[in-house]
């Protein structure tokens, strides 16, 4: 059976695939480095992604998104990582995920663009994780490519800022710019090392 180029589930896949690659292969001296999110250290990304997991199937599930904490406290990042994706995917697995009415931080919307937005969150993370451990040749431009234009119809160039739209300025950058460095600019990340 040919696949529905519409369903946003095969990306969300390989998004959650790139993280979890990423935090795999984490050693406990990398816990404390820094990020590009300023607001997280590796160890307070890895919880961020293991509520984001958890979050992404509880939204498609049909409950509110502010049911799960914007972050998870681990001592086991791979096996809680394990554990909550396996809960998540059975949600996907479920066509009806698709178009059940979901409630997230940006409004309430069908689950095929609920999943749009979380292969951006799930990338520009991944892109985070990656510069923080030297990992950023193990990222897939392509993830970069379809996050892009969710986020551009999503996130407003303006007003930036607060708890509505918790985003820097975007970054200009120039027109030979790869995937990677136009998906982080925009959400107000400087595209390149610290």
């Amino acid at each position: 059976m040919p696949q529905n180029p519409n369903d946003p589930r095969p990306a969300v896949s390989r998004a959650l695939d790139q993280v979890e690659d990423l935090i795999k292969g984490i050693t406990p001296e990398q816990a404390q480095l820094p990020t590009p999110c300023s607001d997280f250290d590796v160890e307070q990304l890895v919880g961020h992604l293991l509520a984001v997991v958890r979050r992404i199937g509880v939204v498609l599930s049909g409950q509110p998104f502010h049911t799960v904490p914007s972050h998870r406290e681990s001592s086991d990042w791979t096996g809680d990582w394990v554990r909550l994706r396996a809960e998540t995917d059975a949600v996907l697995a479920d066509d009806a995920c698709l178009t059940r009415e979901t409630v997230v931080p940006w409004g309430t919307v069908p689950g095929a663009a609920a999943l749009g937005m979380y292969i951006g969150e799930l990338t520009v993370h991944s892109w985070d994780l990656a510069q923080a451990l030297g990992r950023t040749d193990a990222l897939d431009p392509a993830l970069a490519e379809l996050a892009l234009p969710a986020y551009h119809c999503a996130l407003p160039a303006e007003p930036r800022g607060g708890e509505r739209i918790p985003f820097g300025p975007v970054v200009e950058v120039g027109a030979d710019a790869g995937p990677y460095e136009r998906l982080v600019a925009w959400t107000g990340r400087t595209p390149t090392p610290a």
